[in-house]
């Protein structure tokens, strides 16, 4: 195509949907092998366009250190995407956020298994809060859902 920059402006001005916007973003998800809320979790990234490789581990812990996330910020598994570290379930929409907002960070998590995340069955119990990986005395909350 001769106007390569022309055709995205005009494909966000008639409005294609963000997930095709994301369509190819690859993402490397290190998880257990026998951990199906992460295989849902995958599905919802590939749902919303993102192409999910998987990397089945048994030492999720080294994983997490590998990437510095601290021990009360880490989830059920850890993502790669676009250069930052996604601790946890945290929605395609908060991942389509932050490579849009490219924060210098490390990346974002959501702590644990919360009930009501995506891959998690069953209601939430209340506000999901995803926090910033980042040095710093205290986590800050990127996001609330």
């Amino acid at each position: 195509m001769r106007y390569p920059k022309l055709a995205l402006l005009t494909a966000l001005a008639i409005g294609i949907p963000m997930s095709a916007m994301a369509a190819g973003i690859p993402v490397t998800l290190y998880k257990n092998p026998n951990c199906g809320c992460c295989d849902a979790w995958a599905s919802d990234l590939a749902a919303n366009g993102f192409t999910v490789k998987t990397v089945n581990t048994e030492d999720l812990a080294s994983v997490a250190q590998r990437y510095g996330v601290p021990e009360n910020l880490e989830g059920c598994h850890t993502a790669i995407v676009g250069g930052y570290v996604v601790e946890g379930l945290v929605p395609a929409k908060y991942v389509k956020n932050l490579l849009q907002q490219r924060p210098a960070i490390k990346g974002i998590a959501l702590p644990g298994m919360p009930t009501g995340a995506p891959g998690m069955p069953g209601e939430r119990s209340g506000p999901l809060k995803i926090y910033y990986l980042e040095s710093a005395p205290a986590p800050r909350v990127f996001a609330t859902f």
